[in-house]
């Protein structure tokens, strides 16, 4: 157009409703051109409604761009000025020739240059400096729709090409401080750093290859969590997409410093979920996996202190119903709980599951420990068929003098809309109560546990115990039945049972206890028991001696002062009562004391009610004769539990009315 323009005009003005630029389009054009006579430069003026350039992600409304036009040679053009856009303001500079086209738009630091022609053949040279990643979202769209480009800058030097029907892009690109996410919330990026070389080609088959360094910040996807600030990994990737579903990527690899080495294969769902992985992954260091790799899949489950040591070689295949196939190999693993729920140590051997085939492993440790509880080396052999991984023989586990004997042991790995669960049953044999109460920092009571669980199971956290357990205890019988857990290791564990026992020597009971001295034999139970983070919330406490011929009811005056001070007890008995100081123990006929813990009060009562607040909890049984009285129904619980543990300290004093 300018060239065709006459030596003495003045003017020119055209109207152009769509333009075609080497990168994008100029839609609602409109030029008008004032180069006065005689005068070696002239006044430009470009308007636009819309300048696209899709393939390299920016786009414009509303452009006017003003700028001084002269001659550059024979047959070149220059022009250079500000450009505003409902955006800002930018400036842009063109140089045309008659081979090519150099343009460059800046604002501030940020820049974009084109160049076309002049010996580059068909490509164009595009040079991002600087530029802000939401420029980016033009081109990152192409390939992930989904994506949101919210933080950071970019530099490239880009080659565009045309072969063809496709367009491809190819140079390398260095990403500074940036921040993605999807709206979903499943895949999210911050402070991320990189320098890769990109290729990527764009058609009936989409095509992206990128190879370089990664790190420097935080990226989520899906469950996965990996904080690599201070950390650059290798990165080697393609990805291929036909049509407009589904991407799927041949190769990838992943290096870290010798910490983590992994490389595969996966596909992904129109929604980008995974649908199937297949990976190798090697790591000579579990301790410094764990803080860049592991912490998301460890705080999910309540394990983020986890403490883990040794090497992993494995190999994971993962398809569209669910894990088909694991083949995993530790050696010199220590995983220990700095929460003290459990321990493993020296773990070595082999994890082998398969949803189809059949093979077998074999994984082995020297010792550990479950919430204070040590037990010793064992070995357990395992076979995996039909989609679940088990035992395939009985295991012995010694602990605490005894051992658990695992009958069988049976996991199900999640698959479709099923999550993981667990099945196993167990024997106890002649634990050693002792060394369990001083493990757990219990009094020292003495006896043993046994007992046997035909069949537990274990899904949605949740794990739930058929059958249950009995302990020789204290002369008599404890048992444990409706016994279940919510989140054993992880956050706030729960766990429910009822408690039933018989026949409790109470003299040997209040030793322990430090009690005062009772003699005689106790049952009762406590049905409904429930902790919550170890705590007690919730339970029905009822507690009854039970006469045997030829055994002695006596209670010391210690034992009564340690009643009367806990259960806001008083003494009766007229004059006996004011006696009662000068007698080291009683004789009694019964005791009974009930409790139903709910929401921090405990609901008192005893052998018979005295009245509308007052309960009798001590009946005596001879000269000088001793009553001891609850004289109130609903108790403090985090009081009665300091009552509780003064006693135990033997700072209790008598309360004698």
């Amino acid at each position: 157009m300018l060239a065709a323009a006459p030596a003495h005009a003045r003017s020119a003005h055209a109207r152009i409703a769509r333009m075609t630029l080497p990168t994008g389009t100029m839609t609602g054009v409109t030029v008008d051109l004032d180069w006065p006579a005689a005068a070696t430069e002239g006044a430009l003026r470009l308007r636009a409604d819309r300048v696209d350039a899709p393939d390299l992600g920016y786009r414009f409304t509303a452009l006017d761009w003003r700028c001084v036009l002269r001659r550059d040679g024979w047959s070149g053009w220059h022009c250079d000025g500000p450009a505003m856009t409902r955006a800002g303001t930018m400036r842009l500079r063109m140089d045309l020739t008659d081979t090519g086209m150099n343009a460059m738009l800046t604002r501030g630091a940020s820049s974009i240059r084109v160049q076309r022609g002049d010996g580059r053949g068909d490509a164009t040279q595009v040079d991002l400096t600087a530029i802000p990643i939401a420029w980016l979202r033009g081109l990152v769209a192409k390939a992930w729709p989904a994506g949101q480009m919210k933080s950071g800058a970019g530099d490239a030097r880009l080659a565009v090409t045309t072969p063809g029907d496709d367009l491809r892009i190819t140079g390398p690109i260095a990403l500074h401080d940036v921040g993605i996410d999807t709206p979903d919330g499943t895949i999210a990026a911050q402070g991320l750093d990189a320098k890769l070389d990109l290729d990527m080609m764009l058609g009936a088959t989409d095509r992206v290859a990128l190879r370089g360094r990664l790190g420097g910040g935080e990226l989520l996807f899906g469950t996965a969590y990996f904080a690599l600030a201070g950390r650059m990994g290798e990165l080697s990737i393609d990805a291929e997409q036909r049509g407009d579903c589904c991407w799927r990527i041949p190769h990838f690899d992943w290096r870290d410093d010798g910490v983590l080495q992994t490389s595969g294969k996966a596909t992904f769902g129109p929604d980008a979920a995974l649908r199937t992985l297949q990976a190798d992954i090697r790591s000579s260091d579990l301790a410094g996996l764990k803080a860049p790799y592991l912490t998301g899949w460890l705080g999910a489950a309540g394990l983020d202190d986890l403490a883990v040591r040794g090497a992993l070689d494995a190999r994971v295949d993962l398809g569209e119903q669910g894990l088909h196939a694991v083949d995993a190999r530790v050696t010199g693993v220590d995983v220990d709980d700095p929460k003290g729920r459990f321990a493993f140590h020296d773990l070595e051997g082999d994890v082998r599951y398969s949803s189809d085939v059949p093979v077998e492993s074999a994984l082995r440790w020297t010792s550990g420990h479950v919430y204070g509880l040590d037990f010793g080396a064992s070995t357990l052999p395992m076979r995996s068929e039909a989609g679940r991984i088990a035992f395939a023989q009985p295991v012995d586990v010694p602990m605490l003098g005894g051992y658990l004997r695992f009958d069988h042991l049976a996991v199900q790995p999640a698959h479709a809309d099923a999550g993981a669960s667990a099945e196993f049953g167990l024997d106890v044999q002649n634990l050693d109560i002792g060394q369990l109460a001083k493990a757990l920092g219990l009094p020292a009571f003495t006896g043993q546990l046994s007992g046997r669980i035909p069949s537990a199971h274990y899904a949605s956290q949740q794990l739930v115990f058929d059958g249950g357990l009995s302990m020789a205890l204290f002369g008599g019988k404890l048992d444990v039945s409706a016994l279940s857990m919510e989140r054993p290791f992880g956050v706030a564990p729960t766990l429910s049972a009822d408690i039933a026992f018989d026949d409790l020597d109470l003299e040997s009971l209040t030793g322990v206890l430090g009690f005062g001295s009772i003699t005689g034999k106790l049952d009762g139970y406590l049905n409904g028991l429930r902790l919550v983070d170890w705590q007690p919330v919730a339970f029905n406490a009822h507690l009854r001696t039970d006469k045997h011929a030829g055994t002695r009811q006596r209670i010391s005056q210690r034992a009564v002062q340690d009643l009367s001070s806990v259960g806001d007890s008083s003494f009766a008995g007229g004059l006996q009562a004011k006696l009662i100081g000068l007698f080291d123990d009683f004789a009694y006929s019964a005791i009974g004391i009930d409790c139903r813990l709910a929401d921090e009060v405990c609901e008192m009562d005893g052998l018979s009610a005295r009245g509308t607040n007052s309960f009798t909890i001590v009946e005596g049984g001879g000269i000088p004769w001793l009553t001891v009285v609850g004289i109130n129904r609903r108790v403090d619980w985090p009081t009665l539990v300091e009552r509780l543990v003064a006693v135990g300290k033997g700072d209790t004093k008598p309360v004698v009315n």
